[in-house]
C-alpha cells in the first residue's frame, strides 16, 4: 500500500463507523493522540498499530491549538465590611451571650 499525505480535511470525510480515520502522532488514522498515550499502551500494543497505518497528515492542514482564556472580570472588593469591625464583633457576641446567661442564671436563682 503506497503511503500517501492526506490533508485534515480528506481525513475528516472518513468518519463513518466502517471507514473511520484516526491521526495518532501525525499517522493518520483519527485524531487520538492523546487518549492513546493517556492509557499508557504498551510497546506490543503500539508495534500493531502499523498494521492500520494509511499515511502522512499534512501538517499544514491541521488548525492551531487555540487555548481558552477567560474573560477579564472588573475587580471588585465583595467583602465592603471592614475587617475590624469583623474582629470586634467575633470578641463581642460571645461576650454578650455569656453575659446574657449569667444575667438569666443570676436573676433565676434570686427569685
Amino acid at each position: 500500500m503506497a503511503k500517501l499525505s492526506f490533508t485534515l480535511k480528506e481525513v475528516a470525510e472518513h468518519n463513518s463507523p466502517k471507514d473511520c480515520w484516526l491521526i495518532i502522532d501525525g499517522k493518520v488514522r483519527k485524531d487520538a493522540t492523546d487518549d492513546f498515550e493517556d492509557v499508557g499502551h504498551s510497546t506490543t500494543a503500539k508495534s500493531m498499530m502499523d498494521e492500520f497505518y494509511v499515511g502522512d497528515i499534512d501538517s499544514a492542514t491541521i488548525p492551531s491549538k487555540v487555548e481558552y482564556k477567560p474573560p477579564n472580570q472588573a475587580h471588585y472588593n465583595q467583602d465592603k465590611t471592614p475587617e475590624f469591625i469583623i474582629k470586634i464583633l467575633q470578641f463581642l457576641v460571645p461576650l454578650v451571650i455569656l453575659g446574657a446567661a449569667v444575667g438569666i442564671r443570676f436573676y433565676t436563682k434570686s427569685s
